[in-house]
């Protein structure tokens, strides 16, 4: 009898560990990212960047991503948006201190781009399309897309090997908003 109850505990706890482990981020956490072709849902990590989640959530509640460009795609590797001036220069003016993690850069990982200072990221970020493990462990890993990412294959991609894959006429973010919002 009492191994019975000991199999029916450990098979609720299994139950309760794996529903806790699904369960997605609530809607304070999920981000909609509107792009031309369809809506890319992505799930935000305050565990491992609080301060960058706090900013995004505060940039994208002002509409400061709407209508931005993806000024940088680079084919097989990543999607580069988030700067108002259009080509990797401009900010929204308010430079975060790293807050690497131990997360794999993945397919679908959204990070914050930066300069060669660890504590110079702002506004702009990258999807990933493919692993890209030299990054791991050198960025602020933000989110992660839960949904679309088919829309964010279908960027405009620039010419990686010509001009680092700066785009011409580039996509752009129709619209960010929170699933709260």
């Amino acid at each position: 009898m009492t191994r019975m109850i000991t199999r029916i505990i450990g098979a609720a706890f299994a139950v309760v560990l794996a529903g806790a482990v699904a369960q997605a981020a609530g809607p304070e956490d999920t981000l909609y990212l509107d792009l031309k072709d369809g809506r890319v849902a992505i799930e935000m990590r305050p565990d491992l960047a609080p301060k960058h989640v706090a900013r995004i959530k505060e940039l994208v509640r002002k509409g400061f991503y709407d209508g931005l460009a993806f000024h940088r795609v680079i084919p097989g590797f990543m999607a580069q948006t988030g700067d108002p001036r259009g080509d990797g220069t401009g900010g929204s003016g308010q430079k975060l201190p790293a807050e690497f993690s131990k997360e794999p850069l993945e397919r679908g990982t959204v990070a914050m781009a930066r300069s060669s200072s660890p504590d110079s990221a702002d506004s702009q970020f990258f999807i990933v399309f493919l692993r890209a493990p030299h990054l791991d462990g050198q960025y602020t890993v933000w989110g992660k897309v839960t949904g679309g990412m088919e829309f964010v294959d279908r960027i405009k991609k620039g010419a990686a090997q010509e001009n680092g894959g700066r785009v011409q006429n580039p996509d752009k973010i129709v619209r960010m908003r929170l699933a709260k919002d």
